[in-house]
């Protein structure tokens, strides 16, 4: 590092995490900023130049990619400061300079009740078999639920769970269960190809870190369907458009059988959001949630997902909530604001109508 250079990434990092952020940022030709409660801040630090963004690759690839790292467009890739935290860092260009965001991945697991996640999260978790999925935005705290989900496994039943993840995030430690973590392109080449042989591992439970392309839904409702309980994630926004997602990865002529593999192995889908606080400086989650039912199976196979909104909404079988009834749910309860509410809603004039008194489902 040159000596006129005073930016020092662990200490920047130890800082952030002190002050609770969730994430920072750090770009070539940029000042540092990091993100706290959801609101990105600059920092008093002059602009990093590229002997810093050098320097900083040097602290904190991982010595398999040290050599070749500077050849990579986008990658991840996790870091630790032993007694601060773990990270995810995710590098990439920007306009050809060299820039990072390093997401903190906390020690501590934190449970569903600390977290504010439904009860029905536990119930899907004593699942043997099937396929559960966790969705939400970048940032909607996936991960954080995941680990929660996997580690009330570990502390409630005697079982082999089995993590596939690109790279690795929350560590386990085995309780109840015994925990085996695997990381992409260090322990197996691809997410289809950690289903395939985490297969041969004795696996009760397999987490897939992220559902990207067909090949990995294939390898993960295989998995299903053979007596295994498949945890993963994916970008979708809601439930249904979760299902609509997974259908469209396939041509036209499969979707039918792949229906049916849906319908049959499908779960539940949890689909989050973290919303802001009315007391401000925190966020919490709102949280919509889809199990599936004999009646959702039947819809699902039928190509009648619709029809499953109005089935949540009207309240007709306990657990299952719209991300409006969990929106209205914490702005009843005082936890957010009106306007926080509205804001993050997706249907924003059926979430005035439940404010108004117009509609009122049973699930909330």
């Amino acid at each position: 590092m040159s000596s006129t250079n005073d930016f020092y990434i662990e200490d920047f990092l130890r800082q952030a995490v002190s002050v609770g952020a969730s994430d920072a940022h750090i770009c070539e030709g940029e000042r540092p900023a990091i993100r706290v409660s959801g609101q990105i801040m600059r920092i008093n630090l002059p602009p990093l130049t590229s002997e810093d963004i050098e320097f900083v690759i040097r602290t904190v690839a991982p010595q398999h990619l040290k050599d070749r790292i500077t050849r990579f467009f986008d990658i991840d890739f996790s870091y630790e400061i032993p007694g601060c935290s773990r990270f995810r860092i995710n590098m990439s260009r920007q306009l050809g300079k060299t820039a990072m965001v390093i997401r903190a991945i906390p020690y501590y697991i934190k449970t569903f009740k600390e977290l504010y996640l439904p009860s029905t999260l536990e119930e899907l978790a004593q699942y043997n078999n099937g396929l559960i999925l966790v969705t939400g935005p970048t940032g909607s705290g996936k991960s954080t639920t995941i680990a929660s989900l996997i580690d009330y496994i570990n502390a409630t039943s005697s079982k082999h769970i089995v993590t596939i993840e690109d790279p690795v995030e929350f560590i386990f430690s085995n309780k109840k269960s015994i925990v085996s973590q695997r990381q992409l392109l260090i322990d197996t080449p691809s997410f289809p190809d950690g289903v395939k042989y985490a297969l041969r591992q004795d696996p009760d439970v397999i987490f897939i870190g992220e559902i990207r392309d067909r090949e990995t839904i294939e390898s993960a409702l295989k998995a299903a369907e053979t007596g295994h309980l498949v945890v993963s994630t994916i970008h979708t926004n809601d439930s249904v458009q979760t299902v609509e997602r997974i259908i469209n990865l396939f041509e036209p002529g499969e979707r039918p059988f792949v229906r049916t593999q849906i319908a049959h192995s499908m779960r539940g889908v949890i689909s989050q959001k973290l919303v802001p606080t009315a007391e401000g400086g925190t966020r919490m989650p709102a949280v919509e949630v889809l199990v599936v039912t004999p009646t959702v199976k039947d819809f699902i196979q039928k190509d009648e997902l619709d029809q499953v909104y109005e089935l949540v909404k009207k309240g007709s079988f306990n657990n299952m909530v719209t991300m409006n009834m969990s929106l209205f749910a914490l702005y009843d309860e005082g936890k957010i604001s009106k306007e926080t509410a509205i804001a993050y809603s997706d249907n924003k004039p059926e979430l005035e109508q439940m404010m108004r008194g117009v509609y009122y489902g049973t699930g909330t």
